[in-house]
């Protein structure tokens, strides 16, 4: 094991499972990778919080004029996303054991589908503001900032997907690809979490 003795000297899939499976630490990049997440966390809690705040202060939500939400397609948007954990969470396991062609074609089925979600919640977003804007009241405001930043995550999480196959295409492994790949997984799961919180709050007056 001389060869491997440090995470930064294993740069094959096999030397680079056997340094994962003998850590006993945290690596330090997923230290940023959670204050990351925690801070977005905060982000997330403040929208919704605005949300119910304005919502319970409201004689009417949504106001009068503005069409309460549809119920089908977002639910099942969201469902599709969510379900990408599945391969997600595969993907990180096929790479903590070397397996990265496999890890590599579970993050590409991954990052299609989440594509296509935010290519249709896209779709979907330029619908509804036909039907109201951010201007038209504190409701529209708050609803289209709070589905603004969600997708936003979703793109930055597309673009981390893109950069992560990209360096394991031809079947390259080293542990700081291996930690991406976990980082990666870490991100989409909060993504995964906060996309429920919010189809919940968008939904809320049509539940």
């Amino acid at each position: 094991m001389s060869d491997v003795t440090r995470s930064m000297e294993a740069t094959a899939p096999d030397p680079t499972a056997t340094v994962e499976r003998m850590r006993r630490s945290m690596p330090s990049g997923w230290v940023g990778a959670i204050l990351l997440v925690a801070s977005e966390a905060c982000l997330f809690g403040s929208l919704i919080a605005s949300y119910f705040y304005l919502r319970f202060d409201a004689s009417s939500w949504p106001p009068d004029g503005t069409p309460a939400p549809s119920v089908v397609l977002p639910l099942a948007f969201t469902a599709m996303l969510v379900a990408t954990c599945v391969p997600i969470y595969l993907g990180v396991r096929a790479a903590r054991v070397g397996a990265v062609r496999t890890a590599w074609w579970l993050i590409f089925l991954a990052t299609g589908v989440q594509a296509t979600y935010l290519g249709l919640q896209i779709w979907l977003f330029v619908e509804e503001l036909a039907k109201f804007t951010p201007r038209s009241s504190a409701y529209g405001s708050n609803y289209y900032a709070l589905l603004g930043v969600h997708h936003t995550h979703v793109a930055v999480g597309l673009a981390l997907g893109l950069w992560v196959l990209a360096k394991l295409f031809g079947g390259r492994l080293t542990n700081y690809r291996l930690n991406a790949v976990r980082i990666l997984g870490l991100y989409w799961y909060f993504v995964s979490a906060m996309a429920i919180l919010v189809v919940i709050t968008q939904l809320w007056p049509s539940l």
